[in-house]
Parts: structure tokens; C-alpha cells; sequence
């Protein structure tokens, strides 16, 4: 990890670890790094955001920076981090770039970058466009003619990419009902227009309307509860939930109970499978998949691979294998035939052409959910992070508590990849010994921090 780009871009607090300042850096450097393979006489970028209120600011100082290196852009607006990556090669742009922080809150905001096709950047580049900002290496800024300019595009890049999202199901859900949370983010830009493309399909979209500080605010993938409550007051087939950019997707059943990452994994896996299209068998998934995937995918004669967190880990493994489908519990699922990340809507749609025609929850079914126990624990930093995973003490707790689940759980502690956070996940037989066990590591890891 860099120590401006974590596992999913650059975040941090507006005006605190993350300012105007910085990301005219980031866009100067980006221009000077990404411009080497250049399709065109001037690279060009295409920038995307999400609704926070910061988001604005942030546009315009990359913009500057961009343009002062000698980069055109393509500015998309408001519009989802997939749709960033799609059109970004769509347009055979040399690069993309999406602000948003994802599913934190709206203080929060975040820099990611594509490269030209479609895929987040490798360290190599993330670690040259730091080296540039950190170690003041001045980007040569441009004049005359070779400044960059801005074009502003209408809806056809993002018409185009929502008309690629409905090409990839046959189905037009007669008769099916769905609710659709926009968490107030980027998919209120999109999502009436998607389901809108299949008259037959009842679609109902809630918390569509951000003001700038309401995004991921008690709504969206991060806060279901009250989606799970207007499923079942309403007697909705599905709800789908979005977190702040799109590239997440979680579901509720029509009965209210939570269909998770893990299982959209097995229930797209298995219709996958029955099409032909399940390379080599294998699931792609990461290490804190619940270990009712893992049982899915032995009682199915299927292979589940696991990497370490991150939507990134799992992409690099399914380019490795040829594999079809991956993702994280978490929502963020890649079907690789028609996405180079993941894609909240894609996932929706994908979702929907399973279930068609039969009820959510039967379908669910297929993949049980173990006890699975999630504290996060504040720290002051990165470097309080890292000294407490090299802590010989909390090594030695952790092998306590697996003592303690005798081989019938298991026990991840984990640094968070974009906060100041420990995460300490446990799963178990029972929840309450799930819960016991990671109340107690998560009591030591604060004594210790």
C-alpha cells in the first residue's frame, strides 16, 4: 500500500488528508504518467463523480491539473464508477477517473483511476503517479495550444452504457416487482433510466433525490433495514440496494432477509453453470467469504478461490484463470464477460435474470449464511494500523480465541484498505460465540492501540 493510494484509490476527510491542492497534483501526475501510450496527439481522460458535496471541488482542481499537463477530458458528470470504466473504453479514452468515496460517508470523498482499458491502475503506475506528487517531482505545465480542454458530454456516453447493461439479459421480468435504494448517490443519475428499459418490469426507486450530504446517509447497501421493511410492507419480489458509486450491489428477499455478495455469488453461479459459461467451475471469492459459500461450492462440485480482500484481488485472479464470476460478501461482484469491475447495476439485472420466475428466497437458499460477527475498531493512522497487525500480542490473542472455536469457526483481523480502522471478523457454529470471541479481540486490539 502507498501512501497516497490505499486499496481502492485515493481517500480521506475534504480539507483534511484530502484537498483541492492534492488533486491538482493527482491530475498533473496522472496526465504525465498515463500519457506515454497515448492514442491521440493529447491523452484523454474521461472524470465521473458521485453526488457529495466535495465532489465538485475535487472535479474541478483534477480538471485544472489534467488540463495543465496537457490531457483533454471527457466530463461525464455525475454517473456510476462501472460507467466510468465502460465508457472509458468505449470512447478509446486513454484513461478514467471516478470521485467518490464508495460507501463512506459524505465528509469522505475519494480519487480512483482506470487505465484505458477499463481496469483500476496497477501499483506500478499508482506507485509512479505518487513519486511524482510526494517527492516533488513538477509536472512541465503546458501553454498555448497544448493546454487541454474540456468537453462536457450529454447523456449519450452514459445512454450508451445503460443501453450495454440491458443488452446482457433476454428476460423483460413481466410481472416481477422490485424496489431499487439509490443510497442518494450516483445511481439516482441511472437507475429509473435502466428499468425503465423493460415496460413489463414494476420498479420502484427510493432515496434518488441527494443534496450533497445525504449520500449513503441510512439508505443504501451500508443501512438495508429499511429497504427490508418496504420489501416486505409491500410485497416486492426483490430490493436492491446501491452503495454511493454503484459498484456494489446487495438484495432482499421477499420474505426481508438479506441476499449478500456471497450469495449472488452462488445463485449466478449455479444459472452460470447451467449455461455453459462457468469456467472451469470456479467461483471467485475472497477470504472473508462466509463459510456457507464454501459449503455451496463443495456440495455443488464447484471450485471456490479465494483472494485477500478487495475487488481489485479478486479481478487480478479471474484475469489469471479465465474465470467468468468473482466478488466479495460485501456486494461488489465482476462478471467478466461484460464488465472490467464491479458493476451494482449489472449485478441487479444479473440478479433478477436468476431469480426470474421463481421466489428470491428459494433461490437464496442454496448458499446458507453461518453466524459471521464484523467490529470495526478505530485507530489514530495508517501507522497505528500497521503496528498493531505486527503485534506479536494480538497474534498471540488470535491464537487464543481459535483455541477457543476448537476448529469450528474461524478468525480474520485485517487492517481496513481506505480508514483508520481494524477489522475483526469471526464465525462460528453459534452467534453467540461469534460474537463473544470478536467483542474480546476487538477489546484487546483498542488496549493495544
Amino acid at each position: 500500500m502507498g501512501k497516497l493510494f490505499g486499496t481502492d484509490g485515493i481517500r480521506g476527510v475534504v480539507n483534511q488528508n484530502l484537498d483541492a491542492e492534492l488533486a491538482f497534483e493527482v491530475g498533473c501526475a496522472a496526465a504525465q504518467v498515463l500519457s506515454r501510450n497515448a492514442k491521440r496527439a493529447k491523452p484523454l481522460f474521461t472524470i465521473g463523480k458521485d453526488t457529495r458535496i466535495s465532489s465538485d471541488l475535487l472535479e474541478g482542481a483534477l480538471i485544472a491539473g489534467l488540463c495543465s499537463a496537457g490531457a483533454d477530458v471527457l466530463h461525464l458528470g455525475v454517473i456510476p464508477t462501472p460507467a466510468v470504466a465502460w465508457v472509458t473504453v468505449a470512447t478509446q479514452a486513454d484513461a478514467g477517473i471516478v470521485i467518490s468515496a464508495s460507501h463512506n460517508p459524505f465528509e469522505h470523498n475519494g480519487i480512483k483511476i482506470f487505465n484505458g482499458d477499463g481496469f483500476k491502475l496497477s501499483d506500478t503506475l499508482e506507485n509512479e503517479i505518487e513519486d511524482i506528487i510526494l517527492f516533488n517531482k513538477k509536472t512541465p505545465l503546458k501553454t498555448g495550444a497544448d493546454i487541454g480542454k474540456v468537453t462536457y458530454a450529454d447523456q449519450q456516453e452514459s445512454e450508451a452504457y445503460i443501453e450495454h447493461l440491458a443488452s446482457t439479459v433476454g428476460e423483460d421480468f413481466d410481472g416481477m416487482r422490485i424496489l431499487v435504494d439509490c443510497a442518494n448517490g450516483a445511481a439516482s443519475a441511472t437507475a429509473r433510466r435502466l428499468f425503465d428499459r423493460f415496460p413489463k418490469l414494476h420498479a420502484d426507486i427510493i432515496n434518488a433525490d441527494p443534496d450533497g450530504v445525504n449520500i449513503n446517509r441510512n439508505c443504501g447497501s451500508t443501512h438495508i433495514d429499511s429497504l427490508t421493511k418496504m420489501v416486505t410492507a409491500g410485497n416486492y419480489d426483490l430490493g436492491i440496494a446501491f452503495d454511493g458509486d454503484a459498484d456494489r450491489c446487495l438484495a432482499v428477499d421477499e420474505t426481508g432477509s438479506l441476499i449478500d455478495g456471497d450469495k449472488v455469488l452462488a445463485i449466478c453461479g449455479l444459472m452460470l453453470r447451467a449455461e455453459g459459461k462457468l469456467s472451469r467451475d470456479t467461483i471467485v471469492g475472497t477470504v472473508m467469504s462466509n463459510l456457507g459459500l464454501h459449503l455451496f461450492a463443495k456440495d455443488n462440485g464447484l471450485d471456490l478461490l479465494c483472494t485477500d480482500v478487495g475487488d481489485r484481488n479478486v479481478l487480478e485472479k479471474m484475469l489469471e484463470g479465465g474465470f467468468a464470476i468473482g466478488g466479495e460478501q460485501s456486494g461488489h461482484t465482476i462478471f467478466l464477460e461484460h464488465a472490467t469491475t464491479g458493476d451494482g447495476q449489472l449485478t441487479a439485472i444479473q440478479l433478477m435474470r436468476a431469480i426470474y420466475g421463481q421466489k428470491a428466497s428459494a433461490m437464496a437458499a442454496v448458499c446458507q449464511s453461518y453466524p459471521q460477527t464484523l467490529i470495526n475498531v478505530p485507530v489514530a493512522d495508517k501507522e497505528a494500523k500497521a503496528a498493531v497487525m505486527a503485534s506479536e500480542a494480538l497474534k498471540a490473542a488470535i491464537a487464543e480465541q481459535e483455541a477457543v472455536l476448537a476448529g469450528s469457526g474461524r478468525i480474520l483481523v485485517r487492517p481496513s484498505g481506505t480508514e483508520a480502522l481494524i477489522r475483526v471478523m469471526v464465525e462460528a457454529k453459534e452467534e453467540e460465540t461469534a460474537q463473544a470471541v470478536a467483542q474480546k479481540l476487538s477489546d484487546f486490539i483498542k488496549n493495544l492501540a
